[in-house]
């Protein structure tokens, strides 16, 4: 990282700069392999830190902030570490509920700017360990119509007849027709009140998506097929193209919007310049877990390689590149819950925003 051009972390629509300076690492009681990192000097880049929340009291100043309890190990860390060095460098006192018990971190000092810079340092540290925890929930457009389920399985028939003696490929890296879908992007909802919030910030969306559907579902195609890596005779996953029938960016719209809005929420991290529109059809991670779920885009075929076996989809791509699934009327986008089923065989919904 160079002096002069600092990370930059966004937080709740809040920059903060990311100085240079030695960081220290410490190792949480019982959970040995995992590394708690924690930087002493994050300083606000782009807006006064006075936007943060506090409270005068008669000691001094008081400020509260919201964090899951599976998080409070980052703040508290080995025999307590972390936060005395927080709470001696900032001059401040760090309550923090038990393990366990969901509630709020209170930060008091006789200063306001010290309960700030406590704030601060708190919520960085919170972004920064976030981003470790496997992700629960994603936000996804249901593919999984009737007549596409029909569709995909005669592809999947049809892949087994003709190219079944191929590298790699077997019924095994087929999805479930129940669960096909698309991913917007990934959520780590970590308490309760994440989820409602999540919920809350989905129904926030119904206006703009309905301002571009025109309060009316939006008709879409699958077809065609498609790989992301090099090499086809190398590929870990297969993708169906999805489209708007009357040629639109409409759904890219309504993706990229989606997930500008939970990003901005700090429940997101957003991880590409556009949304990767592209419906999972074969999956190797599907061989070893059938009910394992990747993160939908490009960067799936990346993960766990070790743990993989490639396919070869030289003859797929021959025989079936133009495959027509289907066509059907989208009229929805789920928070949907990793391994989860509800009663049609689609991931169970912790929160739906409609088109109409």
């Amino acid at each position: 990282m160079e002096v002069l051009r600092p990370t930059l972390i966004s937080i709740n629509g809040r920059i903060y700069r990311k100085n240079v300076v030695k960081e220290q690492t410490f190792h949480y009681e019982g959970d040995e392999e995992e590394d708690i990192s924690y930087s002493a000097r994050i300083d606000c880049a782009d807006e006064p830190c006075d936007s943060v929340s506090v409270e005068q009291t008669e000691k001094g100043f008081r400020c509260a902030i919201d964090v899951p309890s599976v998080l409070y190990k980052y703040i508290i860390g080995r025999k307590g570490e972390t936060r005395k060095r927080l709470e001696s460098e900032t001059q401040t006192s760090i309550t923090i509920p038990k393990q366990g018990v969901e509630g709020q971190i209170v930060i008091t000092g006789q200063q306001r700017a010290a309960v700030i810079s406590a704030f601060t340092r708190i919520e960085v540290l919170i972004e920064s360990f976030r981003r470790k925890q496997p992700f629960t929930h994603f936000l996804s457009f249901p593919l999984n119509h009737s007549s596409i389920q029909e569709r995909f399985l005669q592809f999947k028939e049809e892949v087994l007849e003709q190219c079944s003696q191929d590298r790699g490929v077997d019924s095994s890296i087929f999805q479930n027709p129940a669960k096909l879908h698309l991913t917007i992007g990934t959520l780590a909802l970590l308490s309760d009140m994440e989820v409602t919030k999540a919920c809350d910030l989905a129904q926030q969306c119904q206006g703009f998506i309905k301002d571009v559907t025109g309060g009316q579902p939006l008709p879409l195609e699958v077809v065609g097929i498609e790989y992301m890596n090099d090499d086809p005779a190398m590929v870990d996953v297969l993708y169906a193209k999805v489209q708007p029938k009357d040629g639109s960016d409409k759904l890219q719209a309504i993706s990229d919007r989606l997930v500008e809005h939970f990003v901005s929420s700090g429940l997101m991290i957003k991880e590409w310049d556009r949304v990767k529109l592209h419906a999972t059809v074969m999956n190797t991670l599907f061989r070893k877990d059938p009910s394992a779920e990747d993160k939908g885009g490009p960067a799936a075929g990346r993960q766990n390689m070790r743990d993989r076996e490639s396919f070869d989809v030289r003859n797929i791509l021959k025989k079936f590149g133009t495959y027509y699934f289907g066509e059907f009327d989208l009229n929805s986008a789920h928070i949907s819950q990793r391994y989860s089923t509800d009663g049609s065989g689609y991931y169970t919904s912790s929160g739906v925003v409609t088109f109409s």
